[in-house]
């Protein structure tokens, strides 16, 4: 039945809203909403070009307050250049080496990752944040690193772990920063 309307904007609205009917289908409507639905949620998966966040040309035009004080030179101190997205003791100042854990303890299988600017260079490199389990912990200098840090979903990326999981203790001793490579 059709309804007959005085209105201009109405009988444009009916007969629009017919022809769209008599074009389309129930299940093609469907299948239009899925696809924007899929759409809507891959976005936030596509590849990111990261490039801008790169490393800049010159140590002086360094962005974050870290890459700015940073240093190469002693690695038992806070802002070793390594250190940008590290959370815990330093393995440097409890027997270890920035990158290697201290006798009696063993590195945990997982890490979390960063990207630290050494400022020798002005390149970025990737670092691989592990933790040195199986001791109480060391209470020797005691480092918050934030550059980069995630929430806890998204763990590859959240410093505030405890990363000891599969090792053969879960008891925390201290964090290594083991370079892994130029972040491109």
């Amino acid at each position: 039945m059709r309804l007959i309307s005085r209105n201009p904007f109405d009988r444009l609205f009916e007969s629009a809203s017919r022809g769209a009917a008599q074009r389309s289908s129930r299940r093609s409507m469907l299948a239009f909403v899925g696809r924007a639905l899929v759409a809507t949620v891959a976005v936030p998966l596509l590849p990111v070009h990261r490039k801008a966040q790169a490393a800049p040309a010159s140590a002086s035009q360094l962005a974050s307050r870290f890459a700015r004080a940073a240093q190469t030179k002693d690695p038992t101190q806070c802002n070793y250049w390594r250190y940008c997205s590290s959370d815990g003791y330093l393995c440097a100042c409890c027997g270890g080496g920035p990158s290697s854990c201290p006798p009696g303890t063993s590195p945990s299988p997982t890490s979390w990752v960063g990207s630290c600017i050494n400022p020798d260079d002005g390149k970025t490199y990737l670092i691989a944040y592990r933790d040195c389990c199986g001791t109480d912990s060391c209470g020797r200098c005691a480092c918050l690193g934030q550059e980069g840090d995630m929430p806890s979903y998204r763990p590859q990326l959240n410093n505030d772990i405890i990363w000891c999981f599969g090792a053969s203790s879960m008891v925390y001793h201290c964090s290594s920063a083991a370079l892994v490579g130029l972040a491109e």
